[in-house]
């Protein structure tokens, strides 16, 4: 289908090309992933909405990220699962679908960079600065930092789909399982060094920021540890290893995927983790929050309990 047309509105995408046997069992392995992140996810979203203890900024930040976990990848394991079953001449998409689904991809993976960072500031606070944590940290300023990061992310990614969309299109086969910017502006025959330039430096702009404040928080964490008379907050320093891992899952998942594009004859393991950059976060986040909070545990059994015996609740009442 590629070269058919000047500027159509039908796209195909590429989709794997793997054996019967490999491609059931990838399939059922995503759905079960798929599955599990909604599942795991809107517990943990419901477990901090149903009890005020969780209402802290600690607590609603996890609660952002699962929910954008569950966004990001009801936003393409879908749509892959499907294409899976299809035959290749029909894993079509309109252009403006696929535009959407980019922009979605590309400021929800921006937007947990912003989180992370702002989880950083968090826990900074709540460690080197206890006696001050909940006068600085209030709702109305988590409010403001979360608001500040989203707009972040909401203008440097419509630029980014902008330089794309005022592009003409030559060519119909979308190269990946979903579409991407990359992806879109692969579909043009003009120029497209304004976009690799701009996708470039935003992404190392991303990567370096979201790393930098890591390092300083992290930093000024260790000075803090170190400093003779100096006590942190040792309830706060535990939930800290949780961020770290939470930022080290996101951080591996993205580098994986954009090294894999510097390996073309790797075309079948590039698409693999490109899926798997959405979905093994999504799995892991929600288990790695229960295992650092104890509360957190707790409320989610009594969620889980709630909604797979209701009527056994009932008959308590």
């Amino acid at each position: 289908m590629e070269n058919v047309s000047w500027n159509s509105h039908v796209l195909q995408l590429e989709g794997f090309s793997l054996s019967p046997g490999l491609s059931l069992v990838l399939w059922l392995s995503l759905l079960l992933c798929f599955v599990f992140v909604l599942i795991a996810n809107s517990v943990v979203v419901c477990a901090v909405f149903s009890d005020r203890r969780l209402h802290t900024p600690m607590y609603l930040l996890f609660c952002n990220l699962a929910i954008n976990d569950m966004v990001a990848n009801a936003n393409i394991l879908p749509r892959v699962l499907l294409d899976m079953l299809r035959p290749p001449s029909q894993r079509l998409i309109s252009y403006p679908e696929c535009v959407f689904q980019a922009f979605t991809g590309h400021l929800l993976a921006t937007g947990v960079r912003m989180i992370l960072m702002v989880m950083a500031f968090d826990r900074y606070l709540a460690v080197c600065l206890p006696l001050r944590y909940a006068s600085v940290m209030t709702h109305r300023t988590l409010v403001k930092l979360l608001v500040l990061g989203w707009t972040v992310a909401l203008v440097l990614v419509s630029v980014l789909l902008g330089l794309t969309v005022r592009l003409s299109r030559c060519r119909l086969l979308v190269v990946g399982l979903y579409c991407s910017n990359a992806a879109l502006f692969g579909l043009s025959c003009e120029s497209v060094l304004v976009n690799n330039v701009y996708g470039l430096t935003f992404t190392a702009a991303l990567y370096v920021s979201s790393a930098g404040s890591m390092v300083l928080t992290y930093g000024s964490i260790a000075a803090v540890s170190r400093r003779r008379g100096c006590a942190p907050n040792r309830k706060a320093l535990r939930t800290c290893p949780s961020h770290l891992l939470v930022y080290a899952l996101s951080l591996f998942s993205g580098m994986t995927s954009i090294i894999f594009t510097r390996f073309p004859e790797l075309r079948q393991e590039r698409l693999l983790a490109n899926v798997l950059y959405m979905a093994i976060p999504g799995c892991l986040n929600p288990l790695i929050y229960g295992l650092q909070s104890q509360e957190l545990r707790t409320c989610a059994r009594a969620v889980f309990r709630r909604c797979t015996c209701p009527s056994a609740a009932a008959v308590r009442k």
